[in-house]
C-alpha cells in the first residue's frame, strides 16, 4: 500500500473559499461534506436544504450554527454572506438553471454537478447568465481531477500507444426505484445517458483532447416496465473522432454495475476498470514491453475538485472544466438522442483545437501533467 502523502497545513480559513452546499442528498452527505472537511483551499460555510432538521444536524457536525442553514426559499439570503464566495449545486437537473442564475445574480461563483442543464440550449443559458454576472462557473467533472485519469490521458496523448485506433467505454447500473427523480424526464431530461453515460462521453473527450465529428445511436425503452415510462433504459452510441478513430459506448439503468474505459492504439492500450468510481480506480497501460499498473498517493476526487475551483476563485482564471465544457457534452448528447430517434448518423460541427472547451489545467498530486 502506498504511504499517505504529507499534506501541507490547510490554508487559514480566512483565506480559504467558503462554499454553500445546495442540496443534502446522498452525494453531498457521503462525499462532498467529508471532502470539504479535509480540503486544503475550501470549507463549507453554509448549507441549503429542504430538510431543516437534517441541515442543522450536519451544521452542528461541521462546527456551524443553525443560522448557517437555509431553506430553498431562503436561498437568496446568501447574498448577505460575504464568507460564502461559491455555491455547489447538487440538485435535480431541471433546477440547475434557476439556482445557478440566482447565485450568479448574488455575485456567487458556481460549481455545479453534471449535467449542467437539461439540454444544450438550457446549458448555454446558464453559461450566459454567469458571464453576464461576471462570476466563474465550473462543471463538476470529477474524473478530470483524478491522477488516474490524467495518467491515462498522458499515455494516450504522449504516443506511448502508437496511433490511437479504437476506444470503448461502458457505464451501467441497475436503477430499481421507479419513484426516483432520475427516472422522471421533467426533472432529469433523460435516462442513464445524462446521468452515468455522460462519464464515458466526457472522459473519452478528455483523454483524447479531441471532439467527435459524428454520432450514431440506438436506445431501448421497454414496454410494461414502470421504471421506464418516461426515460430510456439503455443507450448505445458510436462517436466518430478525427482520423477515422471510433468509440463504442454503452450506458444503462438495467444492467449490473460496470464502469470501464479502454483506448487501443497500434502499439499499446489503456484499460481503466473500474473507471468512474469515487475510489479504487485501476489503470493498466499495456505495450510491447508488458503491462504497467501505476499507483498514486491516496487522494479524494471531490477534494481536488473543490480546491481547483477555489484556486480559480482566488486568481480569476477560467477553471479547467467551465460551463462551456458541459455545453459541448449537451450538444453531443442532444445529437445522440436525435440519432436514436431518426436512425441516422448525426454530424457535429468540426472542432480542430485541442481541449477547445477547457481552461486552466489543475495541479494534481502524483499526476504527470
Amino acid at each position: 500500500m502506498p504511504r499517505k502523502p504529507k499534506l501541507k497545513p490547510p490554508t487559514p480559513q480566512s483565506r480559504r473559499v467558503g462554499y454553500a452546499i445546495v442540496g443534502l442528498g446522498k452525494l453531498s452527505v457521503q462525499e462532498l461534506i467529508p471532502a470539504a472537511r479535509t480540503s486544503q483551499e475550501s470549507y463549507v460555510a453554509a448549507l441549503v436544504t429542504s430538510e431543516e432538521d437534517k441541515g442543522e444536524g450536519f451544521a452542528q457536525a461541521l462546527g456551524l450554527t443553525d443560522a448557517d442553514v437555509y431553506t430553498y426559499d431562503e436561498f437568496d439570503r446568501l447574498a448577505e454572506r460575504e464568507d460564502v464566495e461559491a455555491v455547489y449545486i447538487v440538485l435535480p437537473n431541471s433546477l440547475h438553471r434557476d439556482f445557478i442564475t440566482r447565485a450568479a445574480r448574488m455575485g456567487k461563483h458556481v460549481l455545479s454537478e453534471k449535467p449542467l442543464g437539461m439540454d444544450a440550449k438550457d446549458a448555454q443559458k446558464i453559461v450566459d447568465a454567469c458571464k453576464k454576472a461576471g462570476v466563474l462557473l465550473m462543471t463538476a467533472y470529477r474524473c478530470q481531477y483524478s491522477p488516474h485519469h490524467w495518467a491515462a490521458r498522458d499515455a494516450v496523448q504522449s504516443g506511448k500507444l502508437g496511433k490511437v485506433k479504437l476506444l470503448d467505454s461502458m457505464h451501467v447500473q441497475v436503477e430499481d426505484d421507479p419513484t426516483v427523480w432520475r427516472l422522471q424526464k421533467e426533472l432529469a431530461g433523460g435516462g442513464p445517458l445524462p446521468d452515468v453515460g455522460i462519464y464515458s462521453l466526457n472522459t473519452l473527450r478528455f483523454v483524447t483532447g479531441q471532439e467527435p465529428e459524428w454520432v450514431f445511436a440506438t436506445l431501448h425503452q421497454p414496454k410494461g416496465d414502470k421504471r421506464f415510462k418516461e426515460v430510456e433504459e439503455s443507450v448505445s452510441f458510436m462517436l466518430g473522432f478525427p482520423d477515422g478513430v471510433t468509440a463504442n459506448c454503452h450506458t444503462s439503468y438495467g444492467a449490473f454495475k460496470t464502469d470501464t474505459l479502454r483506448v487501443m492504439g497500434d502499439e499499446g492500450s489503456v484499460l481503466m476498470d473500474p473507471a468512474f468510481k469515487y475510489e479504487g480506480l485501476k489503470l493498466t497501460i499495456q505495450d510491447e514491453a508488458g503491462a504497467m499498473t501505476p499507483t498514486f498517493p491516496p487522494y479524494d476526487q471531490f477534494g481536488l475538485e473543490f480546491d481547483h475551483f477555489a484556486q480559480r476563485v482566488r486568481d480569476g482564471k477560467t477553471p479547467w472544466t467551465p460551463g462551456e465544457e458541459a455545453v459541448q457534452d449537451h450538444v453531443i448528447m442532444d445529437a445522440i438522442y436525435e440519432s436514436a430517434r431518426t436512425g441516422k448518423v448525426v454530424n457535429l460541427k468540426a472542432v480542430k483545437k485541442k481541449d477547445a472547451f477547457r481552461g486552466t489545467k489543475p495541479q494534481l498530486p502524483g499526476a504527470g501533467q
